[in-house]
């Protein structure tokens, strides 16, 4: 078998069989196919696709490339949750707490920021002491125990999406619904999950665009879990604006302890009502989306979910008291941006948040660069709030002048002020079952 016939066959239209993508994945791991030929049939992807036989057999190759997590041995059922990222995004460390209160165990491993959207270990870096690397047997005793850790990604967790994406970021052959749902559902697969619950989010501030690209990534992704013997539920979300008012890491930690104090931002607590309910049907503790939003509620109400938060950062190392006394280190140099003029705010560019508050030292150009992790931006106001001329619509946060300036000249006309309020957007979609 030559990786060129390959490339030919897909170029032309063909379907590629188990044997021939499994001779793909293997070569390219082990360094028998270069990165030429790879994004040769990489961009054969892109203009032929692939069937759901084939996109399926793809995700079991890389999942089965390196370490597999065997959750196995602490029994019940594990239900994973994955973003495909936002702006604000903090929900995984909404739900995870809330989820584990209800009797659902979360065993989660999380990557970290790029670009414009944040990253779940960066923002648990921001609690001091908190470890984001454990053992295997230390992330599985800390489940059995307490019923919820978050890691980052191991070295060895599906090596081959490593090494591809890497190679489709810089070739141009990231938007494939095919590469991009095998490239997700791989990590879950090898994750060790039996349910699967999917954000897929859809506008500005997101990588799909619009809600016909993110329905079918969504369809891809659940086709391809079935197919592999997974429940997988996708959930369609809005991310038109940021989700909740705090960008940044060490301020949306503290707005999450906010969320699970009952003082939480609604659209935040929405989402995350949504996405942890039809995880705890996933997870069968219950039997209907509805019966699941009402256990959530009720773990919130009791102070459950907010104990198993600190419980949870206890355990890895981070010093819980310091979240609840809000002493997490906030960026030093901080200025409003106000309103020009009174009226409804119609909008705020998700995006354009994001790489201000990129701008501002939150955010990664690239994988290698550093953050602070204090920095960030705050929405005083969002969409269809009113807001009188001179009052503060935004709260930059930095760590020195220069950049607090240069973050002032990007948010000037961030907002657009109107007479009418704008039209209120659904927060939830669909979902695909």
């Amino acid at each position: 078998m030559r990786m060129v016939d390959l490339i030919e066959k897909k170029r032309d239209g063909g379907s590629l069989s188990k044997k021939e993508i499994r001779f793909i994945i293997e070569g390219y791991v082990q360094g028998d196919i270069p990165d030429y030929q790879m994004a040769a049939w990489a961009m054969a992807v892109i203009f032929r696709g692939m069937s759901l036989e084939e996109t399926s057999e793809l995700t079991l190759a890389m999942a089965q490339s390196g370490d597999q997590l065997d959750l196995s041995s602490l029994g019940g059922r594990f239900v994973d949750k994955h973003s495909t990222g936002g702006v604000g995004d903090k929900t995984t460390l909404l739900l995870g707490p809330m989820v584990a209160a209800c009797g659902v165990p979360v065993a989660k491993m999380s990557g970290r920021g790029l670009g414009h959207t944040g990253g779940t270990i960066d923002k648990l870096s921001s609690v001091p002491g908190f470890r984001v690397e454990l053992t295997q047997e230390e992330f599985l005793a800390q489940v059995k125990k307490i019923g919820l850790s978050i890691i980052a990604q191991t070295g060895n967790l599906v090596p081959a999406d490593k090494k591809l994406y890497a190679l489709r970021d810089v070739t141009a052959t990231v938007s494939s619904i095919p590469l991009i749902a095998s490239s997700v559902m791989s990590k879950k697969i090898a994750a060790g999950a039996q349910g699967i619950v999917l954000d897929v989010k859809y506008g500005s501030g997101a990588f799909m665009k619009t809600v016909e690209e993110a329905r079918m990534l969504a369809t891809t992704m659940v086709e391809i879990g079935k197919a592999l013997g997974r429940q997988t539920i996708a959930v369609l979300s809005n991310m038109n604006q940021p989700l909740g008012r705090a960008v940044g890491n060490s301020l949306e930690i503290l707005e999450v302890a906010d969320a699970l104090q009952g003082k939480g931002p609604q659209d935040l607590v929405e989402v995350s009502l949504e996405l942890g309910a039809w995880m705890l049907v996933a997870g069968e503790v219950v039997s209907n989306v509805v019966s699941g939003k009402e256990r959530l509620r009720q773990s919130l109400a009791s102070g459950a979910a907010w104990d198993k938060f600190l419980a949870f950062l206890t355990a890895q190392g981070g010093d819980a008291q310091a979240v609840a006394d809000r002493r997490l280190r906030v960026a030093p140099w901080n200025l409003p941006i106000l309103a020009e003029s009174t009226g409804y705010v119609q909008a705020f560019d998700a995006h354009k948040i994001g790489i201000l508050a990129m701008a501002l030292g939150a955010g990664r150009v690239t994988k290698d660069s550093p953050i602070d992790l204090g920095a960030g931006v705050v929405l005083v106001k969002k969409a269809r709030e009113w807001v009188v001329a001179g009052e503060p619509l935004l709260q930059l946060y930095a760590s020195n002048q220069e950049m607090l300036a240069e973050g002032r000249k990007f948010a000037q006309n961030l907002a657009v002020v109107g007479s009418e309020a704008p039209e209120l957007l659904p927060l939830i979609e669909e979902v695909i079952l």
